[in-house]
């Protein structure tokens, strides 16, 4: 802070001091008004690899398929099983899954994404200083539209995409 002078007004200036970083996962059901999310420390191939075994050993243990669709990070992808997995293993939870991914610059079309924004806007407005309150707002939020079956209604249709995405139609 700088004194006042005369003539002169106080002045204060604000410097961020970073208290650190955390990972959001987010899955979401959206017709069913279900969603998951997981903190953690960093988002490693490992670490996704650990959250797609949660979701179908905990919870999806029943179903023969999960669609899984989801943007083109360079840890979304089957090699990060068998890299944080056994084999046999790796395979397990990679014939459980059905992989869609969305276009590159396409993360509007990612309902998780959308998902993410309703967290952030709803939860995470403000600056979070702990890990232990992130995940304390997080648990909360996630239970919150849990219990009122949060749907999400996506309304983008073939119609829409072919004028959209035009540019990645080929011309005929």
């Amino acid at each position: 802070m700088q004194a006042a002078a005369p003539g002169r007004a106080a002045r204060m200036d604000y410097e961020y001091e970073r208290n650190g970083t955390a990972n959001v996962f987010v899955f979401v059901e959206p017709l069913a008004g279900w969603r998951k999310v997981n903190i953690t420390d960093r988002r490693t191939r490992g670490d996704w690899a650990e959250q797609i075994r949660e979701l179908a050993d905990v919870h999806y243990p029943q179903v023969e398929r999960i669609t899984l669709v989801m943007d083109n990070l360079n840890t979304h992808h089957v090699s990060s099983l068998y890299e944080a997995f056994t084999p046999s293993e790796a395979r397990r939870l990679m014939g459980k899954l059905d992989i869609v991914y969305t276009p590159k610059h396409g993360s509007w079309l990612n309902i998780a994404e959308i998902e993410l924004g309703v967290l952030n806007r709803q939860c995470m407005g403000e600056r979070i200083g702990e890990k232990g309150e992130l995940i304390e707002k997080a648990r909360a939020w996630e239970q919150a539209r849990n219990e009122m079956t949060a749907k999400i209604d996506w309304q983008f249709r073939t119609a829409d995409a072919r004028i959209k995405l035009r540019r990645l139609y080929p011309k005929l």
